[in-house]
Parts: C-alpha cells; structure tokens; sequence
C-alpha cells in the first residue's frame, strides 16, 4: 500500500456533505485497504464556517473555496453544494489544478455535463457522478460500464422520493395532494418549497442525464418534456384503480422504434398494479431499464437522504482514487451516437381522458367522432351521470397507443364541443 495519502477537498458540508467527511473519517482503514493507498480529508468550503461540525476539525474548514481546488496538491474535489455556480467554474478549475471530480451535481450535469466531460478529457481527470441520480441505488455504472455492450432501449423509473410519497399516501389513503404534500413536509421528505420535487425539475435533470448515458446521445435539461404532478386528484386515483392501475411520477426515455431518435420525459401516469414499479412506496426509488440482450432490470432502493446518497459519493471516490493510483481513468463521456432528441408530439402512448359532459343522447357519438377525425382509436368507454340529478356526465376515455400530438388535437376538438363542459384530466398510461 502507498503511505503518502491522496488528498481530497470537500465542497459544500450540509446533509450529504457531512456524511461523506464522516465516512471517511469512520471507515478510513476500510477505504484505505479497498484503494490501495489512505486518502485524507484536506479542506472543506463552507458558506458558514462559524457552524459547529462534529467529527470535522475547525482547521480544515474554509469559505473560499477557489483557493481550496487551486492548491495543486488535491487529488480529488468531491462537489456536494448544487446549483450551476459556483459549482460549474470550481469543477472546471479542479481540472485545471489536476484534480478529479466527483459530484452529486444533477442540476448542473443535465445542463453542462458535455462541457464538463470536455474539461474533464482535456486534462486527463475523471468526472463520476452516480450520486447525481437516484441517491445510493448503482445506475450509472452499470448502465455506463455493465451494459456497455448492449444495447439500451428504455429507462422507465421513480427518480424522485418526495413526489413517490405523496403519490403513494394519495393511493393508499385516499388523501387529497395537499393533505399528502403536507405530511411529506411533516414528515421531512418535502422541502419548506416543494416545487422542484412536485414540478418535476429534479426529475427532469436526472431523465437529462439517464437518457445521455444509456443512448449515448446529448441529451440536456432543455431536451426534457417535463409536467408537474400537481394537479392529480382523488378521482385519478379512482380511475386508475377501475382499470388495475397506480399512478407514478415517472421518467421516461426511450429509443424510437426505427431507432433513429430518443426521447425523454417526465410526468404523472398511470402505470398496471402487475408493473414492477407500481409497487414500489413511500420515498423509494425505481428504474427499470429494458435492453435488447439483458431484457428487462430493475434497480431499486433508498434514492435521497444524507447517509444514502453518501454511499454513491464513496463509491465514486473509491473508484477515482484507484484510477489516480494506477495513473488511468475511468469511462468518460461516451455520445458517439449522436442520436437526435425528437419532440413530445411524436411519442406515442395510451391515453386517460376524462371529460365533463352534456348527459343527453348524442354526445358520445359526438366525442367518438372527434376521437376518430384525429387517428385516435378509442379501447374502452365509461359514462356515469351525477348523482345529484344534474344535467351533466362524466365520461371516461381509453384509447389505444397514439402519438402525444394527435391527441392534443383531439383534445382541442374536444374543448370546442358544446356538448362537453370540460375536459377534467389527461393521463397518459405506461409500463403496459
């Protein structure tokens, strides 16, 4: 074993960071045995040095953190603070000051990851992220490096614990989405400010990078369909229940069939109870990855939290410190394929469509009319009238498998009938 330790900066000490420093402290004789050389804490870049931090010592800690990466004498950088910057241009100058990254940097990957695989190429440094995406479960790596030879087609998954445990509560209790966001929030799972988690934009970035890595293709945040879960109700719930079905948040990439395009997504859906991430609760993360020689694998497990996503942290570090060690690096970026990012209206899906309507004679040959003026096949219909009497319906529409822009303009016909009052809830149906 080497005697002289690899030395490693700690950008940012909140909930993660603290763990990482932790570990290292705690397990140092085991990370030292599975490197081949010790690694030592050098300095960590705090906002509030004035913060008491147990288990760190006072003398490592520091607010400038741009003198901490130009020191030369790091081996590694690991950046835990988020955001685009000042984590973008601290990345960049480790590189140039020799170090290697890891980050958990998901926001800041989705949107820059090729120029910082670029940064990276150009100075013989590592750049590994596998805490970027769903917290402590093995993803990246395996899709980077196990299943290098395959050929990936889909990645379906529940990237993000806050919105699974406001889903999963809302199914298993029957409580309204504020009622549920407000025991996640009780409960420490939502932040004091939701709207990353419940708009969809931390899911989002990690559809960003899922999508990049297993087609091989650029794929940025800005590539992403992304809609909220916000406005799923009770009576979706219900529906899906009628048709064996749960309702998941779920990010979506696929290769198109002629496997000329990708796609990647991120929205509620209605997804079979007989699906393996149907079953998955509270704020558990999912990702099933479907492939052409491997078939079908699911990657399961704890996706944020200090401790957990800690474990994703170590392990890149253990993985860049043996690389410096034997003076190589790991896999880099690999988009070779270049594949273009086709647009939402051209995925093609089921489709739920529930619509308020005239509960008179006629209307549902009307509505079936407009179904068929814009190619949408229709599967199954539901009509229930209200119980109290009134002049109007509900009526329920599956159709089979159409293209997302077809059935936005069914549903603008739709909205032009006099007939229907309103159209009350779109949910595409996957995992079928």
């Amino acid at each position: 074993m080497r005697t002289r330790p690899l030395k490693v900066a700690l950008l940012g000490c909140g909930v993660v960071g603290s763990e990482v420093a932790r570990i290292m402290t705690t397990h140092a004789d085991d990370l030292a045995a599975r490197i081949g050389a010790p690694v030592e804490l050098a300095g960590v870049a705090v906002r509030r040095p004035s913060k008491v931090r147990e288990g760190i010592d006072p003398a490592l800690v520091t607010t400038d953190a741009t003198a901490l990466v130009k020191r030369g004498d790091i081996d590694v950088v690991v950046e835990v603070i988020g955001g685009i910057e000042p984590a973008r241009s601290l990345i960049t100058t480790a590189f140039e000051y020799g170090a290697s990254v890891v980050s958990a940097n998901k926001a800041l990957l989705a949107q820059d990851g090729a120029a910082l695989h670029a940064a990276a190429d150009d100075h013989d440094a590592d750049l590994y992220y596998e805490a970027a995406v769903a917290g402590a479960i093995p993803l990246i790596r395996p899709l980077r490096e196990s299943l290098a030879g395959d050929k990936v087609n889909r990645v379906l998954g529940i990237v993000n614990g806050t919105t699974n445990f406001i889903l999963d509560k809302m199914d298993s209790t029957g409580a309204g989405y504020q009622e549920a966001l407000d025991e996640a929030t009780a409960l420490g799972y939502a932040e004091a400010d939701p709207t990353a988690d419940v708009e969809a934009f931390d899911a989002a970035a990690k559809a960003a990078i899922l999508a990049g890595i297993a087609f091989h293709t650029r794929v940025r945040l800005d590539d992403v369909y992304r809609e909220g879960m916000t406005e799923v109700t009770a009576a979706d719930f219900a529906s899906a229940k009628a048709m064996g079905c749960t309702i998941k948040l779920l990010a979506i990439c696929e290769r198109a069939a002629d496997g000329g395009s990708v796609t990647a997504r991120v929205h509620p859906a209605m997804i079979p109870l007989s699906h393996p991430l149907a079953s998955v609760r509270g704020a558990y993360n999912a990702v099933f990855v479907e492939s052409d020689a491997a078939g079908q694998l699911m990657f399961y497990g704890p996706g944020a939290g200090g401790a957990p996503t800690a474990s994703a942290v170590l392990g890149d570090l253990v993985a860049v410190c043996r690389n410096k060690l034997s003076g190589s690096t790991g896999p880099g970026d690999s988009a070779y394929a270049q594949l273009p990012v086709s647009s939402m209206g051209e995925v093609v899906t089921r489709y739920h469509i529930s619509l308020d309507v005239a509960d008179k004679p006629g209307v549902l040959a009307q509505v079936a009319t407009v179904f068929a003026e814009h190619g949408v096949s229709i599967d199954t219909v539901r009509q229930q009238g209200r119980q109290d009497g009134g002049g109007d319906a509900s009526l329920v529409v599956v159709t089979h498998r159409a293209s997302d822009a077809s059935l936005t303009g069914t549903v603008e016909a739709l909205r032009s009938l006099d007939t229907v009052w309103g159209v009350a809830s779109i949910m595409r149906v996957e995992g079928e």
